[in-house]
């Protein structure tokens, strides 16, 4: 079967449609996503499909992942219309507020899309630095929030959650940093598109710290590549547990292990790290001691588990620290507060 991002956008259009003429209570459905954002949305020959649904009521699932074939999914959230109420929250949002900015409408009921998105773009305030410094910096609080909670967990306590945690603040610091340019990155290419984000921001230095954090300095492509089979084995028995993150979805192996393998084979091999960790740690947090004992042989190598777990958060901290001190310099240079004076 030949899938091209034409396909997978008309099967978008045709699921909204279907949907929402099953369900009076959607009012609007839109693409985002790699579909809409990357030309080139395949990695390994893989992507999925990003469908928000818009209900005029609270939706009772906020996400739910669908099969299609294999390869190719639907990634469906839901949100409701009282999300959407105000541009100027939604401008300050550093996750809906680039959501909406610039999705592909699939269907409307009602002029919901237009009215949204007028709001959101007003008088071009939206790249304004006093707005991009407030999506920066709220990102960056939780990055420091999730810090604070692992910073008096001794090493020998520190088990999934605490790595979960861990990779919650690293997300949330990196993308306050990738902010300054543009919006979140994505789980597959979360290593990859760092760089250019990192250099944009004028630290290009943050990217071997964000390697570093990561652990990608104790291992090699090599290590990677024979992990690939615990992990799968970890994904999969996790898939069966109710309890797992809905990102751990039987539909979304082919999505992580082959994205995994494509960068594995590419210029910067260890930037497969970031989705096999993140998702190996999602699955090994409602998995048995015995089951994830090869997730943490690994964390232990990575230097994430064992004596190094504080001198990790130790250097997360001071990576927080020099984020905040560089989202700081560009407050002065526009005449903006700075964090010392907010």
């Amino acid at each position: 079967m030949r899938v091209t991002r034409e396909s997978l956008i008309r099967i978008a259009k045709e699921t909204a449609q279907e949907r929402a003429h099953n369900n009076r209570d959607i009012v609007a459905a839109y693409l985002t996503g790699s579909l809409v954002s990357n030309a080139d949305s395949m990695l390994g020959g893989v992507t999925d499909v990003d469908i928000v649904f818009v209900h005029s009521t609270k939706p009772g699932v906020a996400r739910e992942i669908s099969k299609l074939t294999p390869d190719f999914h639907l990634d469906i959230g839901h949100r409701a219309r009282s999300e959407f109420k105000s541009p100027r929250d939604l401008r300050a949002d550093p996750l809906l507020g680039y959501e909406m900015y610039d999705p592909l409408l699939l269907y409307q009921r009602e002029k919901f899309f237009e009215f949204v998105q007028a709001g959101l773009r007003a008088g071009f305030e939206f790249q304004a630095p006093a707005l991009v410094l407030t999506r920066c910096r709220k990102l960056l609080a939780e990055g420091r929030k999730n810090w604070i909670d692992l910073s008096d967990i001794p090493a020998e306590k520190a088990g999934p959650l605490q790595i979960k945690q861990f990779l919650r603040s690293i997300k949330h610091a990196a993308n306050s940093v990738a902010g300054i340019s543009g919006g979140p990155l994505s789980e597959r290419r979360f290593l990859l598109d760092f760089p250019a984000r990192s250099k944009a921001a004028e630290r290009p230095n943050f990217t071997a710290d964000l390697f570093n954090l990561t652990g990608a300095g104790h291992i090699d492509a090599s290590t990677l590549a024979n992990w690939l089979a615990d992990w799968k084995t970890a994904f999969l028995a996790a898939a069966e547990n109710e309890k797992v993150d809905v990102q751990i979805h039987s539909a979304r192996l082919n999505y992580y292990e082959k994205g995994m393998l494509a960068l594995l084979e590419g210029d910067t091999p260890l930037t497969a790290l970031w989705p096999m960790l993140h998702t190996w740690t999602l699955c090994a947090s409602v998995l048995s001691a015995s089951a994830s004992k090869p997730w943490k042989t690994a964390c232990e190598q990575l230097g994430l588990l064992g004596p190094g777990f504080q001198d990790r958060v130790s250097a997360l901290d001071q990576f927080l620290d020099e984020i905040e001190v560089r989202l700081d310099e560009i407050a002065n240079l526009n005449g903006l507060e700075t964090s010392t004076s907010l």
